[in-house]
């Protein structure tokens, strides 16, 4: 299966779940790092890795298709 039809495909619905917190924590992570506050170092830091692993939650997420085999 190629990847652009495995994308387009219909997501199971636990998968959506993980998906939307994914965007949340991206949102969460780009917040911390684009603050215009001074923060600590640590909380910048985590703010990265938050947007990383938000990132990768949707990615996978959305890459997971409903009723098919390989």
């Amino acid at each position: 299966m190629k990847l652009i039809k495995r994308w387009s495909s219909k997501t199971p619905k636990f998968f959506k779940i993980l998906r939307n917190i994914g965007l949340a924590l991206c949102a969460a992570g780009t917040t911390l790092l684009v603050s215009p506050i001074i923060l600590p170092e640590g909380l910048v830091t985590f703010g990265g890795y938050l947007t990383v692993a938000g990132a990768v939650l949707v990615a996978v997420s959305q890459a997971v298709v409903e009723g098919e085999e390989l």
